[in-house]
């Protein structure tokens, strides 16, 4: 395969940058190029697990490229199909719901109603709370839409957060791969952590 032009869109699960940062890095690794895109809470709110000036240093100095953070500067990546995919990792319940209503209102819906334009995949790496409970009819209603590709995903703390799921993010050049063969990768469903 060509190497690919990848916008990765982060929201604000994050508990899993630290789990998709290593991720970049591979696909860098692999020849891909890579430009991140933030949501308003990935790009503005410090939390436990690091402040958003950190997060911000760390793509750009992995990527190379200034991260994507407004609405305004996500709306030209489908006229001018700046990627060849775009990838959400992590993508949170509210980012599905904002995507299964069509709601382009954060720099990371925007980013995909544009690339969407162009008809080109859309992978997301689900990581939300609420996965089986009120996340549940967004997450159908995207499995159901053309051009959405999803990381095989599981519960991942099935007895203590019973309905939390995580997409495994290693998973994400595979599921990228096989998206870009017009290819849900499989199983969806992954086996529970324990």
């Amino acid at each position: 395969m060509s190497k690919l032009r990848i916008g990765f869109v982060l929201t604000g699960s994050f508990c899993t940058f630290a789990k998709v940062i290593p991720v970049i890095q591979a696909l860098i690794e692999r020849g891909d190029s890579v430009t991140p895109i933030l949501s308003d809470s990935a790009g503005t709110l410090d939390t436990r697990f690091g402040t958003a000036a950190h997060w911000r240093q760390e793509l750009t100095a992995l990527t190379g490229v200034s991260p994507i953070d407004s609405i305004v500067s996500a709306e030209p990546i489908g006229p001018k199909a700046l990627f060849d995919i775009l990838i959400v990792a992590p993508c949170t319940g509210n980012t599905l719901a904002r995507l299964a209503h069509g709601l382009t209102d954060t720099p990371a819906t925007m980013a995909v109603k544009s690339h969407l334009r162009g008809e080109r995949p859309v992978v997301l790496a689900v990581s939300t709370n609420d996965g089986l409970s009120g996340s549940a009819a967004n997450l159908g209603t995207l499995l159901n839409r053309r051009h959405y590709y999803f990381v095989p995903l599981r519960q991942d703390a099935p007895y203590n957060k019973p309905r939390s799921l995580v997409a495994d993010m290693t998973l994400i050049p595979a599921a990228i791969d096989a998206a870009m063969n017009g290819r849900q990768l499989q199983p969806i469903l992954l086996a529970p952590s324990v």
